[in-house]
C-alpha cells in the first residue's frame, strides 16, 4: 500500500487526540507514516502505534523549535520528497493549516482545509467539508500533485491499530529564509482542567441570555467534562475571555456534542459550530434561529435549565 504522511500534534512527545484521529483515518487511504518533529519521540512512540502509525520519521533539529512554523515547512516537505506518498494529512488548527499552506506551494500542489471526514476515492482521497458558513456541504479531491488535507478535530473516532513502528531519524536543512521569525519567549497555558476548545468532544456555550453569568455554564460542562465555549455577543460584552469564543472571528470547532446555551444562532456563530455532530439549544425565545439547526431544543430559562440538567447528570454519573 502507499504511505501517507501524518504530521504528529503533540506537546514535548505527549500525543494529542487528534493525531489519533489523522491515524485512523490515514488507515483508510494506505500505510500511516508519522512524522515527528521535535523533542520526545520515544514517549509518543506508544501512543503512535496504538493507532497503526507502520513508521516514525523523527526530525529532532534543533532549529525547528526556534523559529516559527516556516522551518517545519521546509523541512516536511524535504521528507515527502523522499517518501513520496499519496497523501498528507494535518490538524487542521492555526499552525496545522499554515504549515499546510507553505507545503502546498513547495511542493507545487492542491490543499484541502478543514475537512470533516475523508475516505479513500477513486485516484485519490474524497473529502467532505462544510462551506460558506456551513450553508452547503462540498465533496473535493485534489487534482494536482500530492493530497494535502487539514482535518478538523472529532472528525474521527480514534480506532486502535496496534503496530511496532520503527523509527527513522531524518536530517533537514533549513533555509535562512525560512528563520526570519524566531520564538523569543513561550510560556504554558494557565491550566482549567477543561479540554482545549477546539479538540473537545462536548462543548458547553454561553452566549447573550447568560446575562454575564458563566457559572451555569460551567458547572454543566464540568458535569460532561466538556469545553466552555462562548458566543461573540458574551465576548464582546467582556463576560469571558475571547479565548473561548466560537465563531467565524473567533475559533471553529466540530464536537461530537454542542449545546448552545442562551444563543441566539447569528451566522457568525453558526459559522463556526455548524460541523457539530449533534446539536442542542438551550433559549427562551422560542423564535431563536439557533432551533433551526439543532438536532434537540429546548424552550426555557437556562438558570434554570442547566442545573436541572446538571444536578440530573451528577446523580447518574455516581
Amino acid at each position: 500500500m502507499s504511505n501517507v504522511l501524518v504530521l504528529v500534534d503533540h506537546a514535548a512527545g505527549a500525543v494529542r487526540k487528534t493525531t489519533a484521529e489523522l491515524l485512523t483515518i490515514a488507515r483508510r487511504l494506505g500505510d500511516p507514516v508519522a512524522v515527528f518533529i521535535g523533542e520526545g519521540v520515544s514517549e509518543a512512540l506508544p501512543a503512535l502505534g496504538q493507532y497503526g502509525a507502520v513508521k516514525v520519521i523523527a526530525l529532532s533539529n534543533p532549529e525547528l523549535g526556534q523559529f516559527l512554523v516556516a522551518p517545519k515547512a521546509e523541512a516536511l516537505a524535504q521528507v515527502a520528497a523522499k517518501v513520496e506518498p499519496s497523501a498528507i494529512l494535518i490538524s487542521s488548527n492555526a499552525e496545522g493549516k499554515e504549515i499546510a499552506a507553505r507545503l502546498a506551494v513547495k511542493l507545487d500542489s492542491g490543499l484541502i482545509t478543514d475537512a470533516v471526514d475523508v475516505e479513500a476515492g477513486d485516484g485519490g482521497p474524497v473529502t467532505t467539508q462544510s462551506v460558506f458558513a456551513g450553508n452547503f456541504t462540498v465533496q473535493a479531491k485534489v487534482t494536482h500533485g500530492t493530497p494535502i488535507i487539514t482535518v478538523k478535530p472529532n472528525a474521527a473516532t480514534p480506532e486502535a491499530a496496534q503496530t511496532s513502528p520503527e523509527v527513522e531519524e531524518f536530517d533537514v536543512t533549513i533555509s535562512d529564509t525560512a528563520k526570519t521569525a524566531k520564538i523569543v519567549e513561550s510560556k504554558p497555558r494557565e491550566a482549567t482542567g477543561r479540554p482545549e476548545l477546539t479538540e473537545a468532544a462536548i462543548i458547553v456555550s454561553g452566549g447573550r441570555g447568560t446575562g454575564g453569568d458563566f457559572g451555569p455554564i460551567e458547572a454543566f460542562a464540568d458535569s460532561l467534562g466538556a469545553a466552555v465555549g462562548a458566543s461573540r455577543a458574551a465576548v464582546d460584552s467582556g463576560w469571558y475571555p475571547h479565548a473561548y469564543q466560537v465563531g467565524q472571528t473567533g475559533k471553529t470547532v466540530s464536537p461530537q456534542l454542542y449545546v448552545a446555551a442562551g444563543i441566539s444562532g447569528a451566522i457568525q456563530h453558526r459559522a463556526g459550530m455548524q460541523t457539530s455532530k449533534t446539536i442542542i439549544a438551550i433559549n427562551k425565545d422560542p423564535e431563536a434561529p439557533i432551533f433551526e439547526l439543532v438536532d434537540f431544543g429546548v424552550v426555557g430559562d437556562l438558570h434554570k435549565v442547566l442545573p436541572t440538567a446538571t444536578e440530573e447528570v451528577t446523580k447518574r454519573k455516581s
